[in-house]
């Protein structure tokens, strides 16, 4: 019988990463230097990204990068020229949340999964249809969706539906909040939560 899911563990440095293929990872998700989720991760330098991608691909194992920040215009102008050398070197996919990231991913790296981030919010069938159509393949829907609801979206859509089974959840739906932003000046849309909302008010 063919594998139907896919064991995908975080990695914020080469020895987490290491740490996840040795624990018997099928992929590994990881950030760059710029334009993910996890400003205050190790992350991983362009060097180290093409690295892991010959070695995860050695042992049969998947890669998906973290491009899952709210862009600004000028990084956008940039986004291709740094995702470039990944593309070529066959990385697998790329975990979104900016449209206009999408969009460029779509038209200039063709054959590149597209995952939807939770920080989408994709809580209906409707939003990961549209996603679908845009040439997203899997959805990582809200966090906050029970085991039915993710049936649904399942049977409805037909898509690849990734859900967390071990993290922290946010205070408002999947990271939607600005709590951080207003309170400190650090926005967690931009990967700089400082988690206000675990503080023992």
């Amino acid at each position: 019988m063919a594998k139907t899911t896919e064991l995908l563990a975080p990695a914020g440095n080469i020895a987490c990463f290491h740490a996840a293929l040795q624990a018997g990872a099928d992929a590994v998700y990881l950030g760059g230097r710029q334009f993910g989720a996890r400003a205050y991760a190790g992350n991983f330098s362009d060097e180290e990204i093409l690295q892991v991608l010959g070695e995860a691909h050695f042992f049969g194992k998947k890669i998906y990068l973290t491009v899952n920040t709210l862009m600004k215009q000028e990084e956008i102008d940039r986004l291709k020229v740094w995702l470039a050398p990944f593309y070529e070197a066959g990385l697998d996919g790329v975990i979104l949340q900016d449209l206009g990231v999408l969009r460029v991913c779509r038209e200039s790296f063709p054959g590149l999964q597209l995952h939807a981030s939770t920080q989408l919010t994709v809580t209906d069938t409707g939003a990961a249809l549209l996603l679908k159509e845009l040439g997203v393949s899997r959805i990582v829907p809200a966090r906050e969706l029970s085991l039915p609801e993710l049936g649904v979206l399942k049977e409805r859509t037909g898509m690849e539906i990734e859900v967390f089974i071990h993290g922290a959840l946010c205070y408002a739906y999947s990271g939607q909040c600005l709590f951080s932003s207003l309170l400190g000046g650090r926005s967690g849309n931009r990967g700089r939560c400082a988690q206000p909302c675990r503080q023992p008010y």
